[in-house]
């Protein structure tokens, strides 16, 4: 039990990948796994939308100021939700965490970018070959971990100690 907690804490976002390939089995693990996600009433209010290709990598990685690492990923896995439900963000946020538990299990890295404004949502929506109701809002880069270049990051790091983020009474 100790060792599952301890995978569940690791988990850390990875923005530098590697060029090795993700194969298809790894891939299909992960979308395979990420469908048994629980969702309110077991709708499933997602579509999941695989990109490859580098030109379509390099145009989502411009669709978000926090995207451009979406373009040296091998892999970005576009989550796409049918939003008319009203907790369908909710079992979104979900899938897409069980999405970046399960790379990590099968020891890939990963980092999810929220697209926007809204001008970007339709585009990258579009691109998927999604339409009304769904939407694709979140993406989620995935690849073999690749050292993080030296220097200082600009992301805060650390966390909130248990007391400063739990009460009781």
């Amino acid at each position: 039990m100790a060792d599952s907690l301890g995978a569940l804490a690791s988990l850390r976002a990875t923005r530098w990948f590697t060029d090795d390939a993700v194969g298809d089995d790894v891939l299909r693990s992960v979308v395979e796994t990420a469908r048994w996600t629980g969702s309110a009433r077991n709708r499933q209010p997602w579509r999941f939308h695989t990109v490859r290709s580098p030109d379509t990598r390099a145009e989502l990685s411009r669709r978000g100021a926090y995207a451009v690492h979406l373009r040296a990923a091998p892999v970005v896995l576009l989550l796409a939700l049918d939003l008319s439900w009203s907790d369908a963000a909710f079992d979104g946020g979900r899938v897409a965490q069980n999405i970046m538990l399960a790379a990590h299990v099968l020891g890939l890295g990963s980092c999810p970018v929220t697209f926007f404004p809204e001008d970007n949502v339709e585009r990258v929506t579009a691109l998927a070959g999604f339409s009304a109701p769904w939407q694709v809002r979140t993406g989620i880069a995935l690849g073999h971990p690749a050292p993080s270049p030296a220097g200082r990051s600009a992301i805060p790091t650390g966390r909130l100690s248990l007391d400063e983020l739990w009460t009781s009474d």
